[in-house]
């Protein structure tokens, strides 16, 4: 799968990204660059603290995203995206933050106990009746 967004996409995905920020605040110096260090940190599945240089420091990367998420960019910024597109009513996104793991998925005690084979099993009498 290729992970390259020509300039094409850019230029849309730029455009797009600029409509969606809010009008008040200071204005992102390189959004390009924050867009491609957005993308480098979801394709290769990276904590914040190991974002490459080139994208400056991950913290203030990781600030500027904190702070668009909560303002509610980046919804409004996919669904100008999907209203671009022809075929994003066939697209269906899984949230994983919904998805709850059991109890016994943490390690607590638990599962399946060792049992005797039926061969094993049959040759022992019941020891009560």
């Amino acid at each position: 799968m290729s992970t390259k967004m020509t300039e094409t996409d850019w230029a849309v995905a730029l455009e797009v990204f600029r409509a969606s920020l809010p009008r008040r605040g200071a204005k992102g110096r390189d959004d390009r660059l924050f867009l491609e260090a957005l993308h480098y940190f979801s394709v290769h599945n990276i904590i914040w603290r190991a974002l490459p240089e080139r994208f400056g420091k991950w913290n203030s990367v990781w600030k500027r995203f904190d702070r668009l998420s909560k303002a509610g960019v980046f919804e409004t910024f996919f669904d100008h995206l999907a209203a671009l597109s022809s075929s994003a009513h066939l697209v269906q996104m899984f949230d994983s933050t919904v998805v709850r793991a059991h109890v016994s998925a943490a390690g607590a005690k638990g599962g399946r106990k060792v049992r005797p084979s039926a061969a094993r099993a049959a040759a022992f009498r019941p020891k009560s009746i």
